[in-house]
């Protein structure tokens, strides 16, 4: 109740708060996988009840968990992504590369580290770009290059105009982010569904 906030272009958002304050799940309502029981959703001005389809063609969510197939190798995913959004063969290549996971592109999924299958989640970013990027938890399993190579990816694309808005527990911030406390919106007993 009573969460409202602008997202600008090249804008930051870090939602905040302690496990079950409601960051995922307003994550989830932002890239529609789950629906408002109040309020409503805008972009530029549209309501995205009115157009979901061409909201959805701006974000890019990436949750917490990785999204990867076993079987398929890094190219591959990342090519299935790109081909989503029409991007090319040298932007798969370039999220690769942004990602550290060149050596690795070849390999089955089931070869790779828990860091290495989230750096792999985090280059659908690149491969299948997208005004608007939604991330829960980016940081999870991430190693220290991985952190670097992330807060590079996110510094990039909002140099280019693109925003982010994430869920963490990181301690470092992301320069000029704004940061929403969800612990003060959580759900008071009253309000859950009885079960």
């Amino acid at each position: 109740r009573g969460v409202d906030f602008r997202l600008p272009p090249g804008g930051a958002l870090m939602l905040r708060g302690p496990n079950g304050s409601g960051k995922s799940s307003l994550l989830r309502l932002l890239a529609t996988l789950l629906v408002p029981a109040a309020g409503r959703l805008v972009c530029d001005g549209v309501p995205v009840s009115d157009d979901p389809a061409r909201y959805r063609a701006v974000i890019h969510y990436v949750g917490h968990l990785d999204a990867v197939k076993a079987a398929l190798t890094p190219r591959q995913m990342l090519g299935f992504w790109a081909a989503l959004r029409g991007a090319q063969r040298p932007a798969i290549e370039a999220a690769l590369a942004a990602f550290g996971i060149e050596r690795a592109a070849d390999w089955p999924c089931r070869w790779l580290s828990a860091g290495q299958r989230r750096r792999l989640a985090l280059a659908r970013l690149i491969a299948a770009p997208a005004p608007i990027w939604l991330l829960d938890e980016p940081g999870a399993a991430l190693d220290r290059d991985g952190m670097t190579q992330l807060d590079a990816a996110i510094a990039a694309h909002r140099a280019l105009g693109g925003s982010i808005a994430l869920a963490t527990h990181e301690a470092a911030p992301i320069a000029n982010a704004a940061t929403l406390q969800l612990d003060a919106f959580a759900a008071a007993p009253q309000d859950l569904p009885a079960i």
